[in-house]
């Protein structure tokens, strides 16, 4: 199920509803994939594909908050809208707590649900650009000296050069040079912007 393009993936016990799902999403110039139960599309899940998830609440087998919960145990961020024919409130709660994006009832609205979609693709676009430079942050991480990492621990920590300098017992002509190939070394043109990568990668300095 891998590829470049948006999926959207329609899960629904309800045949006639995967194949009108399918028809307005392919019309809308959507490439949707539909399936029948919860466990066909388990069994077929790529954590790589891109696009969103329609998702059918009630279903018999493994439901939809079932499904949701499974997704989200396998580390996938595939944004989820979710279809309901009994407009069941707890559920519905339940689905936006766990991080659903919509909750729509059936018969849906044709434009109701093409908005969702797309607010739903632009989210998982989003996702993986931040998770893409998130990576690559790391990858920069990487490249830093031991005594260059703690210079960064501290700097996001608001320490001055000369508080960093008594700490690590080095002269503030030194730590300015370390703080210089620090900001080099991760391409962050300010400290702000630094610091907002450093908790992008959730590193806690360790002082």
């Amino acid at each position: 199920m891998t590829s470049h393009e948006p999926t959207v993936f329609v899960v629904d016990d309800d045949p006639s509803v995967l194949k009108a799902l399918k028809r307005l999403l392919q019309s809308s110039g959507w490439k949707a994939v539909t399936f029948e139960s919860a466990d066909d599309f388990l069994s077929a899940h790529d954590p790589a594909a891109h696009g969103c998830l329609l998702l059918d609440m009630s279903m018999p087998g493994h439901d939809g908050l079932e499904l949701q919960r499974r997704l989200r145990e396998l580390g996938s961020s595939l944004p989820v809208v979710f279809l309901t024919g009994h407009g069941d409130v707890p559920s519905s709660v339940t689905a936006m707590r766990a991080g659903a994006v919509n909750f729509l009832s059936k018969p849906v609205n044709d434009e109701a649900l093409l908005a969702s979609v797309a607010e739903a693709v632009q989210i998982d676009r989003a996702a993986r650009r931040d998770n893409a430079d998130v990576a690559v942050a790391h990858e920069r991480l990487t490249t830093l000296t031991a005594r260059e990492r703690q210079v960064l621990e501290r700097v996001v920590a608001g320490r001055l050069n000369k508080q960093i300098a008594d700490e690590l017992g080095t002269g503030v002509k030194t730590i300015k040079v370390h703080r210089a190939r620090v900001m080099q070394k991760m391409d962050s043109k300010s400290l702000a912007q630094l610091a907002r990568m450093v908790e992008r990668m959730g590193i806690l300095p360790r002082l």
